[in-house]
């Protein structure tokens, strides 16, 4: 697992949550994966209507295995354990990836 892979994630929320298998990107550091068993990840829909305005779209690509094009959903931050992790079916492409560390800039005020 690396960053900027996109992995099907058993999502099991509550409330405003996202449940079921879905996309998810991992956004966690490469150093930081290699010393915990929890992953910090930004979930995908196909739902482009649902567009906020930070939410970052992803035209489907073969580097990224979606099905469809998608949105991060960049306020919904979300860490599992990696039992959660079902396969990984792509890379997101860097300069998308770019976008996503701009949001984590403005949302961590960093």
């Amino acid at each position: 697992m690396k960053q900027g892979e996109i992995w099907f994630v058993q999502f099991s929320g509550q409330g405003h949550e996202y449940v079921n298998k879905r996309p998810a990107l991992i956004i966690q550091s490469d150093t930081q994966l290699k010393i915990t068993s929890v992953i910090s990840t930004m979930p995908f829909t196909s739902k482009l209507s649902n567009r906020h305005n930070d939410d970052v779209f992803v035209s489907r690509t073969s580097k990224n295995g979606l099905f469809c094009d998608s949105l991060i959903k960049v306020h919904h931050i979300q860490s599992f354990d990696k039992t959660r992790f079902i396969k990984k079916i792509g890379q997101l492409e860097s300069v998308v990836f770019f976008e996503v560390q701009s949001y984590l800039q403005k949302h961590f005020g960093i």
